[in-house]
């Protein structure tokens, strides 16, 4: 039996290896028929002769234009019978990119690289999206064919033995999942039916809530299950929800929480649901009971805005309104800088303010990197480019000593040199000439030199993304490594690391002297961003636990070289 959803199509046939077969409609637009089980596969739409893979697609062995083939879920040899999952209150999330995770680019490639991560005290490992998506690399964010996993990098098997792999080790995978729109090359929904309607600042959006809209969320709804049941994945990162428009009576995101919520009591383990979102909107991660949506967490952008404008001094676009340590404070109090309160960036009130009592800290990303914040600078710099390994630590210290759950880039842990830039690799030279002039000028904008820009279309661009591992072991690089590593034993060893509730948390600062403390239960994270040594007050303190630089405690002060951090245990 072969079928695919196309209502609005006069006639559908399945070309199946040299077979053509012809479908026969049935209720609510499917088409259906009868096939040979051996083959690849592909569609044929009215009287059109262009063959077009298989919506569902779960396997593209031959590209995006290519046809589709089948694929047996049953037939792999799982390993992980014992894995009982990871939920997500106390972990540290690791996002990294397949592609350039390592020299090769491979899933089997990234699987000699978990026992790193195990040894830096990793619990999730977050992939960036492996949908399929036109041309060998590429960031994944353009993907045109959802269920079908990218072949380049080891196709579905590849990515099963991953996933394998992480769970032997103890290590819980998400995987980045990009619902609201499809990339510029390869995209075929719109010839099968009304998958679209309206549009967003990345092309047409999803038809969630007009006329044919149910065949359309179950397209969704059925691709995120599928990752989580077939592929044994512990969660998604929902890319981008807030342009996800929906008005219907029960939302995507609210029924996706629920059906998921099914799978996880029918599978054993915990599923979680993270959305990145831009509306500083806690009804995301609200439970059901409460009228939320109820996914398990939501990323914290302005928190990331304000360190990044708190160590670096930028205030360009977005960051014009952070850059205090004021700011700083305020926000690792309440989650959100802009609650309600005048985005300059946006010429609007902006956001609405969280109930510190009731939302746990848990449910809110913290990084100071991830893919966007670097990858989307016009040359794809890291803070290490730009910060000293001391005010990186401090930068740590903060993320990891939160009451949130924090999150890594891949590389970040060493200060790795490489940048992380927009590449891309399609083959049709109109749209890559267009991606290469559009990316520059976009930047050209904002005040950077076009020439200054990477060519996101050359080779070397994707290239010199790519970690080099070898610099975790040298001279900074290894130290501070070392300090990750210690700073994540010490959210193990202490409770109050992981402590999630924030109407708990205390944030002491001193804007000139450029020192903040976080109170964390009996333990003080303190540190100085500033460029001269300071005495800071902390009449409790009995003890330093770890430090980056010079600490010294005397009497009711803690003296603090620059750039440095300490974690102190008090009465």
């Amino acid at each position: 039996m072969i079928e695919v959803w196309a209502p609005e199509r006069e006639r559908v046939r399945a070309v199946v290896g040299e077979a053509t077969v012809e479908l026969r409609r049935g209720d609510n637009g499917w088409w259906r028929g009868d096939a040979p089980d051996t083959g690849d596969y592909a569609f044929l739409l009215d009287d059109d002769t262009t063959e077009q893979p298989d919506p569902r697609s779960p396997w593209q062995p031959n590209g995006v234009f290519g046809r589709s083939r089948r694929y047996d879920h049953d037939a792999f040899v799982w390993t992980d019978q014992d894995w009982t999952g990871r939920a997500l209150p106390g972990a540290v999330i690791y996002e990294l990119h397949i592609g350039t995770f390592t020299a090769e680019g491979t899933f089997d490639a990234a699987i000699e690289r978990l026992d790193h991560l195990v040894d830096l005290g990793i619990d999730l490992v977050e992939v960036l999206p492996v949908n399929a998506f036109d041309g060998p690399h590429g960031w994944g964010y353009d993907g045109v064919l959802w269920y079908a996993v990218h072949e380049p990098y080891g196709g579905p098997d590849g990515f099963k033995r991953f996933v394998d792999a992480c769970h032997r080790r103890g290590l819980g995978v998400l995987l980045d999942v990009v619902h609201n729109h499809l990339g510029p090359s390869g995209a075929n929904l719109e010839r099968f039916g009304p998958y679209f309607a309206g549009q967003n600042i990345w092309g047409a959006s999803l038809n969630l809530d007009g006329p044919g809209s149910d065949e359309v969320r179950r397209y969704v709804l059925d691709n995120a299950l599928g990752w989580l049941r077939d592929f044994h994945l512990d969660g998604l990162r929902l890319d981008a929800v807030h342009a996800l428009v929906d008005r219907s009576a029960t939302h995507l995101l609210e029924q996706l929480a629920e059906e998921t919520e099914v799978l996880s009591a029918h599978v054993g383990r915990p599923l979680s649901l993270i959305a990145e979102s831009d509306l500083n909107d806690a009804k995301l991660v609200t439970s059901r009971e409460a009228g939320g949506f109820g996914l398990g967490a939501q990323w914290s952008d302005d928190l990331h805005h304000c360190l990044h404008t708190a160590l670096t001094g930028e205030r360009q676009g977005y960051y014009a309104d952070f850059g205090s340590l004021e700011s700083l404070a305020n926000t690792l109090r309440g989650v959100f800088f802009h609650a309600g309160t005048w985005s300059s960036f946006r010429g609007r009130a902006h956001g609405r303010p969280v109930d510190t009592r009731r939302q746990p800290g848990h449910r809110f990303l913290a990084y100071t990197q991830n893919h966007d914040q670097i990858g989307n600078r016009a040359t794809g710099d890291r803070l290490a480019a730009t910060l000293s390994p001391g005010l990186l630590g401090c930068a740590a210290a903060i993320v990891l000593g939160s009451p949130y759950t924090p999150m890594l880039f891949m590389g970040e842990e060493w200060g790795a040199s490489t940048p992380w830039q927009f590449f891309a690799s399609f083959p049709d030279p109109g749209l890559a000439e267009a991606v290469r002039t559009g990316r520059r000028r976009e930047f050209g904008e904002h005040g950077w030199g076009e020439a200054d820009v990477p060519d996101p279309m050359d080779t070397a661009t994707f290239e010199r993304s790519k970690l080099r591992w070898e610099e975790a072991r040298e001279g900074h690089h290894r130290e501070l490594l070392e300090t990750y590593r210690a700073l994540l034993r010490l959210r193990r060893e202490h409770s109050e690391l992981t402590d999630p509730r924030l109407h708990l948390l205390r944030v002491d600062h001193d804007e000139d002297a450029r020192w903040l403390v976080l109170h964390r239960g009996s333990l003080r994270v303190v540190c100085n961003l500033g460029a001269e040594a300071v005495d800071i007050p902390l009449p409790e303190a009995r003890r330093t636990l770890l430090h980056n630089g010079e600490a010294v405690l005397k009497g009711e002060t803690l003296r603090l070289s620059p750039e440095t951090f300490a974690i102190v245990a008090c009465d």
